[in-house]
């Protein structure tokens, strides 16, 4: 029975202590496995930092690139806005120093007059002791008379007055003679100051115009592709532009020869465009030059649109804002036609504020004086005073506009003091020394009269002049000429230029009939 029970407890302890083992294995275990996931743990968060710092990194790498270009981007429009402000500061000093100059010559005029004013005080004076002697003598002459000739006072008077009449008239005389001399001096120094300094205050370039424009090209082996197989190319650019290609040995240019600049401008931007892009066969030949065309049009216009708003004129009308702008492609004697009219539109306007007369008036017409150059009508016999008069008079300009565009050339009466400015100012900026050249003018007109001369014929649709004017190209509707109607048109066409025009040399007349048949796939 003890022993059962020693037993009995000592198998309880052993249990206890298999029990108390077993739980401090298990806590060992436990513990272990806690280490390694708060290694993995400690692991997994560094990692996350890691990303989560160069995330940060980044995230304040693009705050500053953000923020060092909307930096740039301020600091940009600070310095517009200073440039602004000097532009503006330059602006009024300029002004200010303007009316310094003019209030310095407002004291000089005001001297001037002061002066003359002194002189006339000294002549009225000089008058006066002049009659203050004459009554002496008077009075001397009549006490003489009594004396002598025992006159009765009556007639001693008569004849005394009629003494002093006399030489008061000698004297007036040459008062109003010395008057009239200085008046005269004065007035012919005023209007000489005007003109002056009418010139020296409107500054303006001027441009040759010439007949060749040179294009100039990277190889030779793009001139091979200019021309084309057979030359094809090169005819077609020629047919649509009615400029002649002239490629001969130059090195690495092209020369682009005719009288009308719009053709040759053209041209030249289509050979750009051309060989800039690679692509040179007759069909985007034709459709670059249409494109070339339409932006040489709008370039025209805005032309127009920025010398009107430069010089200050309102509500011109659309049409002559682009007869305005073509000028930029027209010379007049060697002169380009738009800086000719902008400088006699200036000139008009500083002559007419001078004389104290409309400034904007003078200057709108001082702007449209030539307008009748670049008209395209067919009255091209008027003179081109009298046609641009007609143009403006359609456009509803003022009479005094009419008037002055129309008397530049004395081909009407002149009504108004605009009419004499505008004519004045158009002599002066056309009279400077290389301003002008008759020559091409005179060359550039059988040119145009060649052209004119076949588009009066039914059935023609173009015509170019080209070679210097050695040929003639006259291109013809197909359906409104035949053949045998072509070798006809260009006969006739010989004999008339024959008959009515003088030129050196010989001219070719080619006239060209040609048939398309157009179609599209959709």
């Amino acid at each position: 029975m003890g022993e059962i029970i020693i037993y009995t407890i000592l198998l309880i302890a052993g249990g206890g202590i298999g029990v108390l083992l077993t739980s401090t294995i298990l806590r060992k275990a436990v513990l272990k496995n806690s280490l390694v996931l708060l290694e993995e743990a400690k692991e997994k968060a560094e990692v996350i930092k890691k990303e989560k710092i160069l995330q940060a990194k980044e995230k304040f790498l693009q705050l500053k690139t953000d923020h060092e270009k909307i930096t740039s981007e301020k600091n940009r429009e600070f310095q517009k806005a200073e440039n602004r402000a000097q532009q503006r500061e330059q602006t009024l000093n300029q002004k200010f120093e303007e009316f310094n100059r003019k209030q310095k010559e407002y004291q000089q005029q005001k001297q001037i007059l002061t002066d003359q004013q002194l002189v006339l005080t000294k002549k009225q004076e000089e008058t006066d002791r002049m009659k203050e002697e004459l009554s002496k003598v008077q009075e001397q002459h009549l006490r003489q008379l009594e004396m002598i000739a025992g006159l009765s006072a009556d007639q001693a008077k008569e004849q005394l007055i009629e003494n002093i009449k006399e030489e008061a008239r000698t004297e007036a005389m040459i008062l109003i003679r010395e008057i009239t001399d200085e008046a005269k001096m004065t007035a012919a120094a005023e209007a000489k100051k005007i003109v002056v300094e009418t010139i020296q205050r409107t500054a303006a370039e001027h441009t040759i115009e010439n007949t060749v424009t040179v294009f100039n090209i990277e190889s030779d082996e793009i001139k091979g592709r200019i021309i084309g197989r057979e030359g094809r190319n090169i005819r077609a650019l020629e047919a649509l532009t009615g400029v002649e290609i002239i490629i001969d040995d130059s090195p690495d240019a092209i020369l682009l020869s005719g009288f009308d600049p719009v053709r040759r401008e053209i041209a030249r931007l289509s050979l750009h465009k051309l060989v800039t892009d690679g692509r040179i066969h007759p069909a985007r030949i034709e459709e670059v030059v249409q494109k070339t065309e339409k932006q040489i049009e709008q370039e025209i216009i805005e032309t127009g649109k920025r010398t009107v708003i430069d010089l200050g004129i309102h509500n011109l009308p659309s049409e002559l804002i682009k007869m305005v702008g073509r000028m930029k492609y027209r010379s007049s004697y060697g002169q380009n036609l738009l800086q000719h009219s902008i400088e006699v539109a200036k000139l008009s306007a500083t002559m007419a504020a001078e004389l104290g007369l409309n400034v904007k008036t003078a200057k709108r017409a001082g702007l449209l004086h030539d307008i009748g150059k670049i008209a395209e009508t067919n009255e091209a016999e008027l003179p081109h005073a009298i046609l641009g008069m007609k143009i403006a008079e359609k456009y509803k300009e003022k009479p005094d506009v009419c008037n002055a565009i129309g008397a530049h050339h004395d081909e009407i009466e002149m009504e108004t003091l605009i009419a004499p400015i505008v004519q004045v100012c158009d002599a002066i900026s056309g009279a400077r020394p290389g301003a002008r050249r008759e020559v091409v003018e005179a060359y550039i007109q059988r040119l145009k009269k060649l052209e004119d001369m076949a588009l009066s014929y039914e059935g023609v649709v173009k015509t170019y002049a080209i070679q210097a004017g050695r040929e003639l190209r006259v291109i013809v509707g197909a359906d409104r000429i035949s053949d045998s109607d072509a070798d006809k048109l260009a006969f006739d066409l010989s004999k008339k230029i024959q008959t009515e025009m003088t030129y050196p040399g010989q001219i070719k007349i080619t006239v060209i009939r040609e048939t398309r048949a157009v179609s599209y796939a959709k």
